[in-house]
């Protein structure tokens, strides 16, 4: 859409798809991070651009991993507050399930497996049972191979994968290897590893403990130029981003030379220049500003 844009001379502001990270470190709020990654994940089915999509637990975290599957299991698909929908269609529907069976099928282990909560007509009540209904999971995966492609590819779907990792190094080099730019957060109370983090994720939101970085009206929302999240030079979408967008900028470049009444009828030029020495002698000011016929 880029090229086609820029083929016929028109601006052209794109954002693409996205991949974000979320990093669990030692130190992390168990409690506060399993609820925040859950709603992140979750919420809207993971139909968002701002869906937590990859979880990366520095350390074995045993309590964090098992609290987040309690916590995922717990919900409920419908269309009331709180429950998870469908996802849009029936070929985003396969594509989910598809990732979870490459998964399944390369060795990785489903802490949940939203393939057993599928919904038929025949076992439900919720109005539109005919909709793509598929419940949601967690992925463990067992590291970063070729064949992992829930780990690098964008789902949009209800998945969560999660990797283990042993450094921070480990955990920025995950982040910054994929091709999307969008967002990427950390969760930890301190503030010299947050700072750290910020200082390196590859994203153009970044988040410290909050799973959905959406900055504040004030402030532009888009990804990192240059990556498969965002297309284009052009600024972000919101903001002041937006109003450059949009803005054709004018430059009007004015002088206001002293009108001749005001120096003096009929005086000459060299009277002019006369009457201009005498107030000067006389410590008066002259205009400097008004530098007509000067160079």
């Amino acid at each position: 859409m880029l090229c086609r844009c820029k083929g016929i001379n028109k601006r052209c502001l794109a954002l693409g798809g996205a991949k974000n990270h979320l990093v669990a470190l030692e130190d992390c709020d168990v409690e506060g991070t399993v609820r925040d990654v859950t709603a992140s994940a979750f919420g809207c089915a993971g139909q968002r651009c701002m869906a937590a999509s990859v979880l990366i637990v520095v350390g074995k975290q045993d309590e964090l991993l098992q609290r987040l599957k309690e916590e995922v299991s717990k919900i409920k698909l419908g269309v009331e507050k709180g429950e998870m929908g469908p996802v849009i269609t029936p070929d985003s529907l396969a594509n989910v399930r598809g990732y979870l069976d490459s998964a399944e099928k390369f060795g990785s282990e489903l802490l949940v497996d939203g393939r057993k909560l599928f919904v038929s007509p025949a076992s439900t009540s919720l109005p539109n049972s005919t909709g793509n209904w598929i419940g949601p999971s967690i992925i463990l995966h067992n590291g970063f191979g070729p064949n992992e492609r829930a780990l690098s590819e964008e789902i949009f779907g209800p998945v969560l994968s999660v990797i283990r990792v042993e450094t921070w190094a480990e955990a920025i080099k995950i982040e910054n290897g994929s091709p999307f730019g969008n967002a990427a957060c950390v969760y930890t109370q301190r503030g010299g590893a947050a700072d750290w983090f910020v200082g390196r994720f590859r994203a153009g939101m970044l988040g410290v403990n909050v799973g959905i970085p959406v900055p504040r009206e004030p402030f532009a929302f888009g990804g990192l130029a240059g990556t498969d999240s965002k297309f284009g030079g052009y600024n972000d979408i919101t903001s002041e981003g937006a109003v450059g967008f949009f803005t054709d900028k004018i430059k009007v470049t004015t002088r206001w030379p002293v009108p001749v009444e005001l120096l003096g009828k009929g005086e000459s030029g060299e009277g002019k220049k006369r009457k201009r020495e005498k107030e000067k002698e006389k410590g008066g000011v002259e205009d400097a500003a008004n530098f007509n016929g000067k160079m």
